[in-house]
């Protein structure tokens, strides 16, 4: 039990921040719904589907691999931070000189418009925040590992309120004081243009430049004493969880970057702003998932060697899908008013509501990602990395499959449908081979079956008007708090 409250700590403490940072990024969704078309917010949705792919390139999988090493290299921190910062500074100055070398090819390969020097400049900006981003990466774990999570969490919030800030300033700020200032104007001449999706990239950089001066405490820590042994043992540990990640990212981005090729024009944008914005209503269920991963990396890794380890990530795993559920169950219940967050603009305010209905689908996804995320533990622990490369590789293989022959004819339902499939896919092979080689003692039939009462209630929720879903929701609280008492009150007294 002591296990358990340590991890719900640390993960609270992580979550926290998490779930503040991620709701004001929430709250600059419907600035950008309102402001710009649905087609617009398609290329936005695109274009950072391609940056979700790039990170997990330059990342190389070293955050994984620094929390692994730290506890093989007890006593030696500073040459397992060495070593993963290389890794990741070698990656981003190859990156750099890519992008901004064949910036033109790339924009036409992504963007496939007909204005590609908005798309080339597009490129150069969002290449620049990706490299920022990709440095930040393992400062970011140093601060995690050395136990400094308010230092971690006060940096994820600077960084967001950076953003919104620069956000309102490029969208309604600026426009306003050019109109009454000639000062202005002068000042922003050049370089500014009104209504122009390139300003939301331009916020973002500013917040990740922001972030990265921040972190230089930690980036100038970094000394070129590479441990060469070290480093090619690190590679081989990392690279395939790099795969995987890449693999990973297929998974659940590929559709949003396929769709243009596979709905061409003005309509296949809309429609991809559609999908992307009701993507962002399952963006809570998410946190948790996120806060999940930050807070269950360090804390499997340090828990290993406890002889009871394995009962307590079994644990873990129960309570993890039961909160997971009834997030689920929550948002659906209150997708009356949480749809006023993906309002269009004034002369189309419900034209983003009509993927409404795919939501308690994305909802799904997160919670069997979730659980992926938690039975990984086991091929990372057991350093049978490979078998991440392989289950991922089979998910992302489906998912190119299925978004192929589905998202030509049922759109971003079909896109959904396809996450489903491969996550559900990824679940059941990661819990096979784990049960043979790194066996945990998980409730699967008591998990089997809260997950089916957790899709039809989210799915009756979503068909019910706010009151009644929310009674059953409350409803569904309450049978979970009375069935799991005992711990409960077990959990309070330690």
């Amino acid at each position: 039990m002591s296990g358990l409250k340590k991890f719900v700590s640390d993960t609270m403490i992580y979550g926290l921040t998490t779930i503040i940072s991620r709701t004001l990024g929430f709250v600059i969704t419907p600035i950008l719904t309102r402001n710009f078309t649905e087609a617009a917010y398609g290329i936005f949705t695109h274009v950072y589907a391609y940056v979700s792919l790039v990170n997990a390139v330059l990342a190389f999988g070293m955050e994984t691999t620094f929390f692994r090493y730290l506890q093989n290299k007890e006593g030696d921190k500073q040459r397992v931070y060495d070593s993963s910062f290389f890794v990741t500074l070698l990656m981003t100055a190859i990156f750099l000189i890519t992008i901004f070398t064949f910036s033109t090819p790339i924009a036409m390969f992504v963007g496939e418009r007909e204005n590609v020097s908005d798309y080339t400049t597009y490129v150069k900006i969002v290449g620049l925040i990706v490299a920022a981003d990709a440095l930040a990466v393992i400062p970011f774990a140093k601060l995690r590992a050395d136990g400094r999570p308010i230092r971690y969490g006060v940096i994820k919030l600077v960084n967001i309120f950076t953003y919104l800030g620069f956000v309102l300033l490029f969208l309604y700020g600026l426009p306003w004081l050019t109109e009454q200032s000639s000062f202005w104007k002068d000042l922003s001449a050049g370089w500014f243009r009104k209504d122009w999706l390139g300003n939301v990239f331009l916020a973002n950089l500013a917040a990740s430049l922001v972030t990265l001066f921040m972190l230089l405490p930690q980036l100038l820590s970094f000394r070129f004493r590479v441990d060469t042994v070290m480093l090619r043992k690190m590679l081989t540990y990392s690279f395939p969880i790099m795969i995987a990640n890449i693999s990973f990212i297929i998974n659940e981005n590929l559709d949003k970057m396929m769709f243009p090729k596979l709905i061409p024009g003005v309509e296949g944008d809309r429609e991809l702003g559609v999908y992307g914005a009701v993507t962002k209503l399952a963006v809570f269920l998410n946190l948790f998932v996120m806060a999940f991963r930050l807070g269950a990396e360090p804390f499997f890794f340090s828990y290993a060697k406890n002889e009871n380890a394995k009962k307590t990530y079994a644990m873990i795993m129960r309570y993890f899908v039961l909160a997971m559920i009834l997030v689920m169950v929550g948002i659906c219940a209150n997708l009356d008013w949480l749809k006023l967050f993906i309002r269009g603009k004034a002369e189309d305010v419900a034209g983003y509501w009509e993927g409404l209905f795919i939501v308690p689908v994305l909802l799904f996804n997160y919670v069997l990602l979730g659980i992926y995320i938690n039975l990984s533990v086991w091929y990372k622990l057991s350093d049978q990395t490979r078998y991440g490369l392989y289950i991922s590789g089979i998910g992302a293989l489906m998912t190119i499959v299925l978004n192929l022959l589905l998202i030509p004819k049922y759109s971003y339902t079909g896109a959904a449908l396809s996450t489903t499939v491969a996550y559900f896919t990824m679940v059941i092979l990661s819990y096979v081979w784990g049960q043979k080689n790194y066996p945990i003692p998980y409730e699967s039939l008591k998990i089997g079956a809260y997950l089916l009462i957790g899709v039809v209630l989210s799915f009756i929720a979503y068909q019910l008007n706010f009151w009644f879903a929310n009674v059953l929701f409350l409803a569904l609280i309450g049978v979970v708090a009375y069935s799991e008492r005992e711990l409960i009150k077990r959990f309070i007294r330690r």
